[in-house]
């Protein structure tokens, strides 16, 4: 199973509308299996455990906001605290770890989440977590989207911590680069690919 979730409530406005269409758009061509808005949490990991049971999930791409080392749904944070074995959504975590299959890929297609410290730390962290290939954005993204790297479980980020930063520092950051078709490791919201080279840092 190929799926996408995608962002809604008060916060995603107007953007949620883009996602939702853009998701109709990549269940048209044949790139995903299934796709969901949800408004917490709580209804995108019950989405994921449930969503073409019986089949193993292949790849999740989450579309919505994100900073330094958080994926927001809504107010809502995901971030490296959310992932400790006694958190509320822990439960639901091993869940849909179970589900993800080998080569399994989870992609953040959200502003700035792996850039400066908080965002190596979420990518090392969640990649071990659910044994899978994570990717994540060090830019603010929009149609282009720059900055993007992948983490395989075990393997340290490679990426600096200052990597998509505009002002302030890894661990203070202030503000992201916008992504441009001339950033590094850009490619568009029409993608739906992560190169495979991309998962090391000699690309």
């Amino acid at each position: 199973m190929r799926g996408v979730v995608t962002a809604e409530g008060s916060r995603a406005i107007p953007l949620s509308r883009a996602w939702s269409a853009g998701s109709v758009l990549y269940r048209a061509v044949g790139r995903i299996d299934a796709s969901c808005g949800v408004a917490s949490w709580g209804e995108a990991l019950g989405f994921l455990e449930t969503a073409c049971p019986g089949e193993p999930i292949d790849e999740i791409q989450y579309w919505g906001h994100g900073r330094w080392g958080r994926v927001l749904v809504d107010e809502e944070a995901l971030d490296a605290a959310s992932l400790s074995p006694t958190h509320a959504y822990a439960r639901n975590i091993d869940a849909v770890r179970e589900r993800l299959s080998p080569s399994a890929l989870v992609w953040f297609r959200t502003c700035e989440t792996f850039g400066a410290t908080d965002g190596r730390e979420l990518a090392a962290r969640l990649a071990d977590r659910l044994g899978a290939r994570v990717a994540g954005h060090t830019y603010v993204i929009g149609f282009y989207q720059s900055g993007l790297f992948g983490l395989r479980p075990g393997d340290a980020p490679y990426w600096p911590g200052d990597h998509g930063l505009a002002e302030g520092a890894p661990d203070r950051p202030v503000r992201a680069r916008v992504s441009t078709p001339g950033a590094p490791r850009t490619l568009t919201c029409l993608g739906g690919r992560v190169p495979e080279t991309w998962f090391s840092p000699d690309a």
